[in-house]
């Protein structure tokens, strides 16, 4: 797993390899001591929600999650199959204390993760992570006995108040709309279709019969072809695809063209800036965001704020600074006033609904913005570490920016995990980013060559 137990969403890994029910086990254990230590208990039994997505490694995963819950004393209320957002929103409106989520997200089907969530379905602090880390290593002897050991219930009902959720978030109806939902065989393969057809969408589905096996297998956020077709082919309004877990929303339009998550958060910030419900008319992206979202907004009179890459860092920002619009390029968008994380399904409907209450198509809406031709190239085998501190490097970068006269950016990302360096580069054409990034990758690489 690496020197931190813990990554930027959890803890991930190969299934029954690197996150075994063993470790699932322990790590459930050591959060409800992490939290029960600060007195999060109040001195009642404590409840935690639990909930995964469709792979099969989630089955057993789980069943260890809810036994180390119990056997700390916490009672359970076990979900099922349900998207991260529907496990965070639960997790606040049953006051649970904590809150555990059996996904990987988009990855592929052998891996699966563990995220918790903690007090009002919030993801935890890095610092809470590590003291969970730290129980691990702790000898634990004064565990509950009798009837202090905790209660796993199934929790159906968890799914009724979800969709309860969504329908009271929308603002109009959808009566009239047809969409196409891509469901990646995952975790939103029921509540996603249900809640179109409850806000009144004609619905047709794909990717919505998961067999424990073929989750995100070329359907979802991350394989939008099939979605392209079937909108067209069945002459579909618009279309939406999710990811596994269903916490990010990428959509497609009625000819087939994809709309990324810049896009969405375009349409929604100035849907939300009409409605007089954009917090101080502030939208916060991360430094990946397309140029031409940042500059649309700025001709829209939106401000952006701009954060490292992930949405924590975004989510971040926004509980610290009040604002309750923010998200991700790749479709993780955040809408503070109804969800505590990424919500594709709500994402989807908001979107839906700007539709309806517009009348306009959603590929008119998307033209909020135009995306400038963004080329990004990975400069392997080079000292990441010093990408700041080489002065020749930095001219580089500086004579690059110059260059684009105003018309793109340059941005040098270091990867967390490898000995790489992203040279990402936006400019008016393709060719010219192209060229930019190209001579700039050459110079990473001639000067961090290690």
């Amino acid at each position: 797993m690496g020197a931190r137990l813990f990554g930027t969403d959890g803890v991930r890994g190969l299934a029954n390899k690197d996150l075994t029910a063993d470790l699932a086990l322990s790590l459930s254990v050591a959060a409800a001591r992490a939290l029960g230590d600060r007195g999060a208990f109040g001195g009642q039994r404590a409840v935690a929600v639990v909930g995964r997505d469709t792979r099969a490694s989630g089955e057993f995963l789980g069943a260890a999650v809810c036994a180390g819950f119990a056997s700390a004393g916490v009672d359970v209320l076990d979900a099922g199959v349900l998207p991260t957002p529907a496990i965070a929103y639960l997790t606040a409106r049953m006051k649970a204390e904590m809150g555990a989520v059996l996904s990987a997200s988009h990855n592929a089907m052998p891996d699966n993760g563990i995220k918790f969530l903690g007090k009002g379905g919030h993801k935890l602090s890095d610092a809470t992570e590590d003291e969970i880390s730290a129980h691990m290593d702790e000898p634990w002897t004064d565990r509950p006995q009798g009837a202090a050991v905790g209660r796993i219930r199934p929790f159906p009902q968890g799914r009724d108040f979800y969709l309860e959720h969504l329908r009271d978030s929308v603002p109009t109806r959808l009566d009239g709309l047809h969409v196409v939902v891509d469901a990646a065989h995952g975790a939103a393969s029921v509540v996603g279709p249900a809640a179109f057809e409850q806000a009144g969408a004609t619905v047709d589905v794909i990717g919505g019969s998961p067999d424990g096996l073929n989750i995100n297998d070329g359907y979802g956020s991350t394989h939008l072809d099939k979605l392209k077709e079937a909108v067209v082919a069945r002459g579909a309004d618009m279309g939406f695809a999710w990811d596994g877990d269903a916490d990010r929303c990428l959509a497609v339009d009625a000819d087939g063209t994809v709309v990324d998550g810049d896009q969405i958060m375009g349409i929604l910030a100035l849907a939300m800036r009409d409605a007089g419900r954009l917090r101080d008319d502030t939208l916060v992206v991360t430094v990946m965001s397309n140029l031409g979202l940042l500059q649309a907004m700025e001709r829209e009179g939106v401000v952006t704020t701009q954060t490292g890459v992930g949405d924590r860092y975004v989510l971040e920002q926004m509980r610290t600074k009040g604002f309750n619009l923010g998200g991700e390029q790749s479709g993780h968008v955040i809408m503070l006033d109804h969800a505590t994380t990424g919500d594709g399904v709500l994402t989807a409907l908001m979107v839906a609904a700007r539709v309806v209450e517009t009348g306009r198509t959603l590929a008119d809406l998307a033209q909020v913005m135009t995306r400038l031709p963004q080329v990004l190239v990975n400069v392997r085998g080079v000292d990441k570490n010093r990408v700041e501190s080489d002065a020749e490097l930095q001219q580089a970068v500086s004579d690059a920016q110059a260059e684009l006269s105003g018309a793109g950016r340059v941005l040098l990302r270091k990867s967390g995990t490898e000995p790489l360096v992203r040279v990402m580069v936006e400019a008016d054409t393709a060719d010219r980013a192209q060229g930019v990034a190209e001579r700039l990758a050459s110079v990473v690489k001639e000067r961090l060559a290690l």
